[in-house]
């Protein structure tokens, strides 16, 4: 197990399940007893000395009610400063001759909200099955000339223009210009 305390993921988490181990006055032996978790492993995990697994972090939710999102996200609220980096390859999405997919946010954020980069060949386009019942798009043209469809719906897009459409119908993304299509889309679920 590798040291993480410059982690600023793992510092979060470990101060959260030590706040909920306290809120709910459990002694160190008592949320290894629920959690199934042992006691040396959460004492690593609170002072910071250990990257708990997904498989211990889910067991330690549970011991508190809770999701794994709920576990993370609200050991998140406490971070000061998030950074995706650019240069950060595990951030494509896709990659190939047409499209290119970066993803600009982090991840346990993509339960609620995602964010992209998009960069589209031209004469090339991102289709898209139906997302969730609720789910929404927001795209932001940076360069190029691209089009939106939305179910029945169509519409042209310049450089500077937004669009905000519903994602829950098969839709897509169109270059339709000369150069390639550089954006940004936003993808937001109730």
């Amino acid at each position: 197990m590798s040291h993480q305390e410059s982690d600023p993921a793992s510092h979060a988490l470990c101060t959260r399940v030590t706040a909920l181990r306290k809120k709910n006055k459990l002694t160190l032996d008592q949320l290894a007893a629920a959690s199934g978790v042992s006691r040396s492993m959460l004492s690593q995990i609170e002072r910071g000395q250990a990257n708990p697994t997904l498989t211990v972090t889910f067991r330690i939710a549970q011991a508190f009610g809770l999701s794994i999102g709920e576990l993370v996200d609200q050991a998140w609220q406490s971070s000061t400063i998030e950074v995706v980096h650019g240069k950060d390859k595990s951030n494509l999405f896709r990659t190939d001759q047409e499209c290119q997919i970066r993803t600009l946010s982090p991840l346990h954020m993509e339960k609620n909200i995602e964010f992209y980069e998009l960069r589209i060949a031209p004469g090339a386009s991102l289709t898209s099955a139906p997302h969730y019942e609720g789910t929404k798009e927001l795209l932001t043209i940076t360069s190029g000339r691209g089009r939106v469809v939305s179910g029945e719906n169509s519409t042209e897009l310049n450089e500077g223009d937004s669009a905000h459409y519903r994602a829950d119908l098969p839709h897509a993304i169109e270059n339709c210009g000369k150069k390639e299509l550089i954006c940004y889309l936003v993808v937001t679920s109730q």
